[in-house]
Order: C-alpha cells, then structure tokens, then sequence
C-alpha cells in the first residue's frame, strides 16, 4: 500500500466516496494537504481527512478503507502515517471522536489514543472524544 498527499486528479474519486463534506471542502481540503489517500496497485482504496482544532492539534475528521481493504491493517498503516507526518511537523498531540455505537472507537484506542470526554450532539450518538501524545 502507497500513502500520499490527495491531488487534483483525486478529486473525482473522493468527491465520489467522501460523502460529509462539500465540494468546496473537499478541494481546500486538497489544496491545504489536509487529504491523504492509500492506493493499491495505483487503485485508490482509502483516504485520511484531518483538521487543526483550535487552529494548533490535528484533528482526523475521517478515515474510511473501501470495502475489501478492511482488516488487513491498511487503517493502522494510514493512520501511523498520518501521526508520523503531524510529529515531523512539530505537533505533540492529536484529537479524534468516535460515536459511542460505532467500532472505531475500539481502532482508535488499539492506536494508543485515550478517551478525554464526550458531548450529546442533538439525537445522535454520544460522541467519544480521544487524545494522543505524540
């Protein structure tokens, strides 16, 4: 598997997978390098989208590996790399959430993030917020 910055050429794809965010979103989201993709054999197979919270800790808004790809640590690989990129930049922590409901709480904590609290946001889930040093 092959990580890298999303590009333009990309866009198609994700605006085609990557249903949470805008159009607009997701090409600033592009041009800033906020997107990295996982391909295969030059197939896309997934994407990690992050943020800054507080404009100063990276924030993975979503990882998501297309069926097929799941369970053969693809996440771990994208999400290690994620981390590696955000420490090479200086960072010293990182944010994610998980609904309460959802499986990925239990990948985030496998990746050494703890849970730090949680809100009620209207009728959905209880979300989890996680934190990791890094």
């Amino acid at each position: 598997m092959t990580i890298r910055h999303a590009e333009s050429k990309d866009h198609s794809w994700l605006k085609e997978n990557e249903v949470y965010v805008s159009e607009e979103v997701l090409k600033a989201k592009i041009a800033s390098k906020e997107i990295f993709v996982a391909e295969e054999e030059n197939i896309l197979i997934g994407w990690l989208r992050y943020g800054l919270f507080w404009d100063n800790i990276p924030f993975m808004n979503m990882i998501y590996l297309l069926d097929g790809f799941r369970g053969n640590r693809n996440g771990r690989k994208l999400a290690q790399y994620w981390e590696n990129e955000m420490r090479e930049k200086g960072y010293k922590s990182l944010l994610t959430t998980s609904q309460s409901n959802e499986d990925a709480q239990h990948f985030y904590r496998s990746l050494g993030f703890i849970e730090i609290g949680g809100f009620k946001y209207l009728d959905d889930p209880y979300e989890i917020i996680f934190h990791k040093k890094i």
